[in-house]
């Protein structure tokens, strides 16, 4: 299985365990591919330390300069897989710190980062996104809204960016709604099915939702789990499998957590 979405110490947020010891509790729970994230800037390095397998990424906080197209170039140049647009220096983040599924990163702040401005992409972003497409990465959303998202996401395929990823779509700090899925999935972007959105929004508000109204074929999985005050995979992901292949059925389910998650990452 693959998951896009993995969190570890070193952190400036509590988090279960250092890169190795991370990267075995997934490997103990089927994760043969795994991606790990760090608000604070580039994984790139500590995946290229983490084993076989593990691959990094650079988000955009204002940590690495917010739009630094430089900063791209260099994790594409060493390995990286995935850009993240900014989380929690987004305007969308900041305006939502006091909701229920933020309270995890009070007392972790960086500055703001805009992205979209009066209905439209900021010019300053053009040569990330044209940087991301020319090395053929994952362009992910962050924590942008998802109107904010379908804004960037238009743009970038028009700039020739392949695989757009929209993430933990059902965090309901992010404004989730069904008219602007479809204009997603024209736009052929896949949307994050992960652990967390499940553990902290009502029953039918998180992320299994997604199976019912959006392209099996457009989804994959990011657990995003590894904060401290989270559960461990090892207490969560079986049950959390478990509910996806009785939402998905089983033969869509292990083609989501698997053949799809690995295509959008490396294929």
């Amino acid at each position: 299985m693959t998951d896009l979405h993995v969190h570890a110490s070193p952190s400036l947020l509590p988090r279960h365990g250092t890169d190795p010891e991370t990267v075995a509790a997934e490997r103990a729970q089927g994760f043969g591919t795994v991606v790990l994230k760090a608000h604070e800037g580039s994984t790139v390095e500590r995946a290229a330390l983490a084993g076989e397998g593990v691959y990094g990424g650079i988000v955009l906080n204002r940590a690495v300069g917010g739009a630094n197209p430089d900063a791209v170039e260099v994790a594409a140049r060493l390995g990286g897989r995935m850009v993240w647009l900014p989380t929690v220096s987004s305007r969308n983040h900041k305006a939502a710190a006091a909701a229920p599924e933020l309270v995890v990163h009070r007392g972790f702040e960086l500055g703001l980062v805009e992205v979209v401005e009066d209905g439209r992409m900021r010019p300053e972003w053009y040569d990330v996104l044209d940087s991301v497409a020319r090395h053929d990465l994952v362009l992910a959303s962050g924590h942008l809204s998802v109107e904010e998202t379908v804004v960037v996401f238009a743009e970038a395929s028009r700039r020739g960016v392949r695989r757009l990823l929209v993430n933990h779509p059902m965090m309901a700090f992010l404004h989730w709604a069904d008219p602007l899925g479809a204009v997603l999935a024209e736009l052929g972007a896949h949307l994050e099915l992960g652990i967390l959105p499940d553990l902290l929004g009502a029953p039918d508000e998180g992320s299994l939702r997604l199976v019912d109204v959006y392209p099996h074929s457009l989804l994959v999985f990011g657990g995003d789990l590894g904060h401290a005050e989270h559960p461990a995979p090892a207490d969560i992901v079986p049950q959390w499998m478990r509910s996806l292949e009785e939402r998905a059925g089983a033969k869509d389910a292990a083609a989501i957590t698997t053949r799809t998650t690995r295509q959008l990452l490396l294929e």
